[in-house]
């Protein structure tokens, strides 16, 4: 994250001081780099550099509009999940052609606004939804572009919570049924079948299982074809991770090289449209959580249980630590060389032992410090909620030495403003 770095012992976010950020804005914030965003977009561009090839963001990852706005600027495409979504999409005005739409409980109103806005295909995941969407497209006059999301049965070797290409998970259609699956999606009157997709996890760090996916997608285009359905895209999905801690991913180069280079001995890489949905790879690294220290909490004998840092950020802030275990580095906003250093865990307010954020973390801290989480912009803001009845935090995107708020800090009267109390007799 070489978009944070100190200045006389303060943190800058580019050439922006986090303090200044947490003295206007308040905390907790997301803080975002937009270098960071469009650095990492760029590189997986220049890599596909003379190829028919869409990269596409998913908004799962991220859905800030100003993320969603930067990226459709690049030329990005976007891989969506849920109508919100969508609505996001076409909100900043993006073009619903270079959108696909995943996810394995498309509703019916889902599927007819995504038809009347045009996105430009639907990555099926059952049987019976390919039957729901030839219906719904039927009765709309229109016809629907499919791609079929194919389960390969393989491992990514990552946490088994974003594990989604094994038999054991509930998403896409099972390779051994896919052949006839394509078949009775050929033969619907309401769908055109136009691709083939594949996504097998999240975080994945080593090139092994994307390249074993690749093979069985191959493998499988070639029976498809045969029988007469005619492929125009590959779908290859996105999982590439980042580095939390001390992972070592394959870089965004080395990765389509690889793929490419597979591709390229296929009849059909000389024809078929590239595809690829990348969320974490491209805002993952691009964000921290700003948060401050309210209390130090130091066990009854000194050095005998555990020291707590209690920050202003919670579990309700920053879920992935209580959901995954996962690790998030830390950075002291204003370096106290001065100070002692001491092992903390960082924990929120909210009322579970689950909620912490980070565990035995060697730091110099006082009450009323401010500490940034790193790697903290994909799936923070996202999955945050109000649990507690806490408001959301704000975001914040860097521009060189500025700043934007892109997203205001939830108020107390929007956390109320949809509910009601019963009518009194």
């Amino acid at each position: 994250m070489d978009w944070l770095e100190y200045q006389n012992g303060a943190l800058f976010a580019e050439k922006v001081a986090m303090q200044r950020i947490a003295a206007d804005v308040g905390t907790p914030t997301f803080v975002y780099s937009k270098a960071a965003i469009l650095g990492a977009f760029r590189e997986f561009r220049d890599a596909a550099a003379g190829r028919d090839v869409l990269i596409c963001y998913a908004l799962k990852a991220n859905p800030n509009l100003a993320i969603i706005d930067l990226l459709a600027r690049e030329g990005a495409g976007f891989d969506i999940v849920s109508l919100g979504e969508l609505r996001r999409v076409l909100a900043v005005g993006g073009d619903p052609s270079r959108v696909v739409f995943s996810g394995v409980g498309k509703s019916l109103a889902e599927m007819q606004a995504a038809l009347q806005a045009g996105v430009g295909c639907f990555n099926v995941e059952s049987i019976p939804e390919l039957h729901r969407l030839s219906d719904c497209a039927q009765a709309m006059g229109l016809r629907a572009r499919v791609s079929l999301r194919v389960n390969p049965d393989v491992d990514p070797k990552t946490h088994p919570y974003i594990s989604t290409g094994l038999k054991q998970n509930k998403f896409g259609i099972a390779h051994e049924q896919a052949l006839s699956a394509y078949e009775l999606a050929a033969s619907l009157p309401g769908l055109e079948v136009v691709g083939i997709d594949c996504h097998i996890g999240s975080q994945i760090t080593e090139l092994s299982p994307f390249l074993a996916a690749l093979d069985k997608l191959l493998e499988l285009t070639e029976a498809i074809e045969a029988r007469g359905v005619r492929l125009h895209h590959l779908d290859l999905g996105g999982g590439l991770g980042i580095t939390y801690q001390d992972e070592v991913p394959p870089s965004r180069q080395s990765l389509f090289e690889a793929l490419f280079q597979r591709i390229d001995r296929h009849p059909i890489g000389s024809r078929c449209r590239l595809m690829f949905e990348f969320g974490r790879s491209l805002v993952g690294n691009a964000g921290v959580l700003l948060s401050r220290v309210e209390y130090l909490k130091q066990p009854p004998v000194p050095g005998q249980g555990k020291a707590f840092a209690i920050i202003d950020a919670a579990m309700n802030d920053l879920m992935r630590p209580a959901l995954y275990e996962a690790w998030h580095g830390v950075s002291e906003v204003q370096l106290k060389p001065a100070l002692p250093s001491q092992c903390f865990d960082l924990v929120g307010p909210v009322c579970e032992s689950g909620d912490w954020l980070a565990r035995d973390r060697e730091l110099r801290l006082e009450p009323g410090d401010l500490v940034a989480l790193r790697s903290a912009g994909a799936y923070g803001m996202s999955m945050s909620s109000n649990y507690n009845s806490r408001p959301r935090a704000a975001e914040v995107m860097v521009d060189e030495d500025r700043y934007t708020v892109i997203r205001r800090r939830e108020s107390y009267e929007a956390l109320l403003a949809d509910e009601s109390v019963l009518p009194r007799a």
